[in-house]
């Protein structure tokens, strides 16, 4: 006897810096039903991103099947989440300094459900690992491009976290300490001002996110400054997956989010700067993939977040939520 998987969902949500997304995802990860928004780049914004999430889980929710439960609610967000409490230390981009998310959306989506909150990239990463280009290995680096650069860790199928729970902070690894560019963290040459959204759109002479694809897509077609664009892009990065391929010996190295559509124009890069500046012993076995979760791996990472509860207690959970299992 079991709960069949599409009478048992979580609520899953994801916070980028431009967008906003709310989904119910049954067991296995199937995505059931969505909602997704833009989010105007406009600074600390709690009160809209909580209000608009909330609205948007209790539709999921509401429109769900008589017959099925809500087990869990998971959410990623784009910043330095304090473990427990789903508390945003900090998240660069739009100035969220110590902002109570998860127990915030939690009081608003009146369900009764605690919100487990997670980086976005560190979901990114163990989504990848259980549904998508990494299964069955169990060290892995995850890179995801955004407005910036994020990274998760997994190591002997664990998540690295350290000590706090703020480690693979990769995006602030620096790669170019001479006359590197600015950083938001307020460093100079980290990884993420390299070869995030800012220092492609800035070499391609274009202005603003939605130009990224634009950028891409210039570049297969042949547009010389496109290409070099990409090029300049892929050197930086190149750089700092072989910092990464040597300190780690991953089995497999990922570029999600914009550094999923960003990695074929810049691979060549990326492989000489392996080829040239990593151990032959660390290269040999290391794969370099795009993301097959594309733009959901992060959601599919908050929906293993919230349905985690579940998979550790499955009797505990179905009684608190008063589900009774079907064959």
């Amino acid at each position: 006897m079991r709960p069949q998987s599409h009478r048992v969902y979580v609520l899953a949500f994801d916070v980028a810096v431009d967008r906003l997304v709310a989904a119910r995802v049954g067991l296995g990860g199937a995505i059931l039903d969505r909602r997704a928004v833009d989010r105007p780049r406009a600074g600390p914004d709690l009160e809209r991103v909580v209000d608009v999430l909330a609205r948007f889980g209790r539709q999921l929710h509401d429109a769900a099947p008589a017959d099925s439960v809500c087990a869990g609610v998971g959410a990623s967000y784009c910043g330095m989440i304090r473990p427990g409490d789903g508390m945003v230390r900090y998240g660069p981009h739009l100035g969220w300094v110590d902002q109570a998310f998860g127990a915030e959306l939690g009081r608003r989506l009146g369900l009764g459900l605690p919100v487990a909150v997670g980086n976005e990239a560190h979901l990114g990463a163990q989504a990848e690992q259980r549904r998508g280009a990494a299964v069955g290995f169990q060290n892995l680096i995850y890179l995801h491009g955004d407005v910036g650069v994020g990274g998760g860790i997994i190591v002997g199928g664990k998540l690295l976290g350290g000590d706090g729970g703020y480690g693979c902070e990769l995006g602030h690894m620096i790669v170019n300490p001479h006359g590197g560019r600015p950083c938001g963290c307020g460093s100079r040459g980290c990884l993420e001002a390299e070869v995030g959204e800012r220092a492609l759109l800035d070499a391609a002479d274009l202005i603003g996110r939605d130009a990224v694809r634009a950028v891409v897509d210039d570049a297969d077609r042949g547009d010389p400054a496109a290409r070099d664009a990409l090029r300049t892009i892929g050197d930086w990065l190149g750089i700092g997956v072989a910092n990464l391929i040597n300190l780690f010996n991953p089995g497999m190295v990922i570029f999600g989010g914009m550094l999923r559509d960003m990695y074929p124009g810049a691979a060549a890069q990326v492989r000489a700067r392996i080829a040239a500046n990593v151990l032959p012993v660390a290269r040999e076995q290391v794969r370099l993939r795009t993301s097959a979760l594309g733009d959901d791996a992060t959601l599919v990472g908050a929906a293993e977040l919230g349905f985690a509860p579940l998979l550790a207690d499955p009797l505990g959970v179905l009684t608190r939520t008063a589900l009774r299992p079907t064959a």
